[in-house]
C-alpha cells in the first residue's frame, strides 16, 4: 500500500517543527489533537515524517522503525532517557490502538527546503485545513513528480502535482475523449493507477464536460496563459517551463505512435515546446 503524502499533514508537521525551533527547542510533540479531523492514520503519518527527512524538507537524527507495529516497541517512554528532543506523543491514538511506542529524534528542524515548501503551503492557509485534506500524492507517483519538479525548478512536489494536473486538463481539452482514453492505456503498467490519477481531472464537472463535448480550439498563447493562470505558477520558473516538463515525462510514458497523435493536435509554439521535450 503506498504511503500518501498529504498537503494538509505536510503543513501541520513542518509548521509545528518550525514553531518548535523559533522557540529555540528542536522538541516537538505530536498528539491526537493536532491531527483532528485529518482522518489520519499513525502509519500514514509516521510514513509522512520519513518521506520528509529523507527528502531533506527537516534535518532530523532519530532511531526507531518509522514503519513499526504495535507488537514490535515497547508501550512505555523512559521519561530518563538521554538525547531525545523529538517525540511523538502516545496519544495520537490509532484504530488498532495506541501510537507504536516512540521515534527518537535527538534533533529535528527545518532545512531550507522545508522552509520554502512551509512558505508555499502557508500562502494557501487556511484554505487546505479548512477545506479538509486535498488530494493525497501516492509515493509511487515521486519519481514522475519529483521529474517535473526538478525540471520545471519548482519549490517542491505539491507544486509539481497541481500543476501537471493542470497541463493534463489543457491538453485534454484539444482531444477527443478516444483520444484521451488511449493515453491512458499506454501508461507503464508500473505507473499506470497513479498517471490515471494524475491525468483523470480532479474537477468533477469538468471531467464530465470534456466526455460529452467536442475537442476545444485555441492557440498556443491560450494555453500558456491556462497554465500560468488556472496553476499559480509560482515565482523562479514559468509556464513554458513548467509545460516542457510534464511534457518530457510524460513522453517516456508514451509509445511513438501516442506521441506523434498528440503533437498533432497542439498549436505551433506548444508543438515546439512538445517536440523539444
Amino acid at each position: 500500500m503506498p504511503i500518501k503524502i498529504r498537503e494538509d499533514v505536510a503543513y501541520i508537521l513542518l509548521n509545528k517543527i518550525n514553531q518548535a525551533n523559533q522557540q529555540g527547542s528542536e522538541r516537538v510533540d505530536f498528539n491526537k489533537t493536532d491531527f483532528t479531523g485529518r482522518n489520519l492514520t499513525v502509519s500514514d503519518f509516521l510514513g509522512q515524517l520519513d518521506y520528509f527527512n529523507q527528502k531533506g524538507y527537516i534535518d532530523a537524527e532519530f532511531t526507531g522503525n518509522a514503519y513499526a507495529k504495535q507488537e514490535d516497541v515497547p508501550s512505555l517512554v523512559e521519561a530518563e532517557d538521554k538525547g531525545v528532543d523529538f517525540r511523538i506523543a502516545n496519544t495520537l491514538g490509532a484504530p488498532d490502538g495506541p501510537l507504536p511506542h516512540l521515534i527518537r529524534f535527538k534533533k529535528a528542524s527545518l532545512t531550507e527546503k522545508g522552509h520554502k515548501a512551509l512558505q508555499r503551503l502557508q500562502e494557501n492557509y487556511p484554505q487546505a485545513l479548512e477545506k479538509g485534506p486535498k488530494v493525497p500524492i501516492a509515493t509511487k507517483d515521486l519519481p514522475f513528480l519529483e521529474k517535473v519538479q526538478l525540471k520545471a525548478e519548482l519549490p517542491d512536489i505539491f507544486d509539481a502535482r497541481d500543476l501537471t494536473i493542470i497541463v493534463y486538463r489543457t491538453l485534454r481539452d484539444l482531444m477527443t475523449t478516444e483520444s484521451s482514453e488511449k493515453v491512458k492505456s499506454e501508461f507503464k503498467e508500473d505507473n499506470k493507477e497513479e498517471l490515471h490519477e494524475l491525468w483523470k481531472d480532479n474537477n468533477p464537472l469538468v471531467s464530465w464536460l470534456s466526455k460529452i463535448r467536442p475537442p476545444l480550439k485555441f492557440d498556443g498563447q491560450t494555453f500558456l496563459r491556462r497554465i500560468e493562470q488556472e496553476g499559480g505558477v509560482p515565482r523562479g520558473t514559468d509556464g513554458v517551463k513548467v509545460i516542457k516538463a510534464v511534457f518530457s515525462a510524460t513522453k517516456e510514458e508514451l509509445s511513438d505512435g501516442m506521441k506523434q497523435e498528440i503533437e498533432a493536435v497542439l498549436p505551433d509554439n506548444i508543438k515546439n515546446i512538445w517536440q523539444a521535450a
